[in-house]
């Protein structure tokens, strides 16, 4: 399991990291390692980046887990390859998520996994489906229903952007798979980095096979980006039925 803390979360109008950020008192990664210790026991990287001595203590005080540090924030494809060598040799799997989702549960978690190693394929992709999908990754399926590869709202087909199913950022990958396609992603886009996303159509081209798990809802993978998300996942925490 590799969960992603590096980022500064510059629309937090703040220089906290922003997954440090409390939600019921809590920093919001402390939820999403909550989900994700059930699903991998100890076997967690965080991959760390801005202030990343108080993420990995706010980490440390309730969970184990290993950290990686990403010295530059180059794109979520290269935080990933930041995780590789904290990666244990016999991990199979390598489910990935974002530590700005607090509201994840773990069974939808274990259904993603469940669904990759009965599906056999290289990378499943966790979706959701909206009425509203706008601003979204679209999921971009071929006829058998395999993804093709998700496009991303500003560079989506009239078509494309009728597409319901929308990407929530969290992934199983083959760990084999994983980084040799890593290897292969370039940062040539407009903003210079290295896209995670981008491993879907090399799972396309190398036959290794690429597809979609719609399970959880749209409220559970809110991401955190400003302060009015924060507040948004406050009350959708109080909300939830414990």
């Amino acid at each position: 399991m590799v969960v992603l803390a590096a980022g500064k979360g510059t629309r937090m109008k703040s220089d906290k990291a922003k997954v440090l950020h409390e939600v019921l008192g809590r920093p919001m990664v402390d939820y999403v390692m909550a989900s994700a210790r059930e699903i991998a026991g100890p076997d967690v990287v965080v991959v760390v980046g801005h202030q990343a001595d108080a993420v990995k203590a706010a980490v440390a005080e309730r969970h184990a887990a290993f950290f990686a540090l990403q010295d530059e924030q180059l794109g979520t494809g290269h935080a990933v390859m930041s995780a590789r060598s904290a990666i244990g040799e016999a991990t199979k799997q390598v489910v990935i998520l974002c530590g700005d989702v607090p509201l994840v549960k773990p069974e939808t978690l274990k259904e993603l996994v469940q669904a990759h190693e009965t599906a056999g394929r290289a990378v499943s992709v966790l979706a959701v489906s909206l009425d509203s999908p706008t601003g979204y990754g679209r999921m971009v399926t071929g006829e058998n229903g395999a993804l093709l590869r998700i496009v991303e709202e500003k560079d989506a087909s009239a078509e494309e952007k009728a597409i319901k199913e929308i990407n929530s950022g969290i992934y199983c990958v083959d760990a084999g798979f994983l980084f040799s396609a890593l290897d292969k992603v370039k940062s040539d886009n407009a903003q210079g980095e290295y896209y995670l996303t981008d491993i879907v159509e090399i799972a396309v081209q190398d036959g290794a096979g690429a597809g979609v798990v719609t399970g959880g809802s749209a409220r559970e993978v809110t991401g955190v980006n400003t302060v009015n998300d924060l507040e948004t996942v406050r009350q959708m925490l109080e909300e939830r039925p414990t």
